[in-house]
């Protein structure tokens, strides 16, 4: 058998550009290794914070964020997501720029989940901030102007957490913030079927959220996982 090389690293097929944070990642969350059933390659993208990202367009770094996805690619990955849902406005601009498959955001998933559930029922959202989350970043992600959308904001335990990038994360106080917006989606719009977490640090309350709602959830590591099947589809 010959191989062909041409990558200083192999095994890992998928690689995540990463906001430039110092908040704490459980496993569960995206920016931690082990939160993957496969090996993943990271890349900080510098200056990247999650304010920048979430609360001001992320103004000015679809450049910075080119470049990590190319050094990414050198390293041998064959697809690239990112660690924000909000970075759904760069999903044209990444795919064209890089060559190869991008997933940038949670999003990204809703059309897909909407064929899934009966004519009556639609997906809903859960976001980070539902102030920022703005017309663009949905229709960049094919998101329907109709989609019911609840959002944690920085008024809560894990709003502030994440969107102010602290040090310290009371995950018993997120996990109840994060059940509470479920909760409240499911109160105020009868027609939602299924509940689709924007935000990649959500991850890890999925398990509790579709089990205080009773109702189907999905989030990033769904999608990357799905994404990572047929960049390295299994042999049988």
């Amino acid at each position: 058998m010959i191989v062909r090389g041409g990558s200083s690293v192999y095994g890992a097929s998928v690689g995540i550009l990463m906001l430039d944070a110092q908040f704490p990642r459980i496993i569960g969350d995206m920016g931690n290794a082990l939160t993957w059933p496969f090996p993943v390659h990271y890349k900080v993208v510098k200056n990247a914070t999650p304010d920048l990202i979430v609360r001001n367009n992320a103004a000015g770094m679809l450049d910075p964020f080119i470049e990590a996805g190319r050094d990414l690619i050198e390293m041998g990955v064959k697809g690239i997501a990112t660690s924000c849902g909000f970075l759904s406005i760069y999903q044209q601009d990444l795919k064209d720029a890089l060559g190869i498959p991008v997933a940038a955001s949670s999003l990204m998933q809703v059309n897909l989940i909407n064929t899934l559930l009966p004519a009556s029922k639609k997906v809903g959202i859960i976001t980070i901030d539902a102030e920022s989350l703005s017309a663009a970043h949905l229709e960049a992600a094919g998101v329907p102007e109709d989609t019911p959308i609840v959002g944690t904001q920085s008024t809560t335990k894990f709003g502030d957490t994440i969107l102010n990038n602290k040090l310290e994360l009371d995950v018993d106080a997120s996990r109840q913030d994060l059940i509470t917006c479920a909760k409240d989606l499911k109160a105020n719009h009868e027609n939602v079927g299924a509940v689709l977490l924007e935000c990649t640090n959500m991850c890890p309350y999925a398990a509790d959220i579709a089990a205080a709602i009773n109702l189907p959830v999905y989030s990033i590591y769904d999608f990357i996982c799905w994404f990572q099947s047929g960049l390295e589809p299994r042999r049988f």
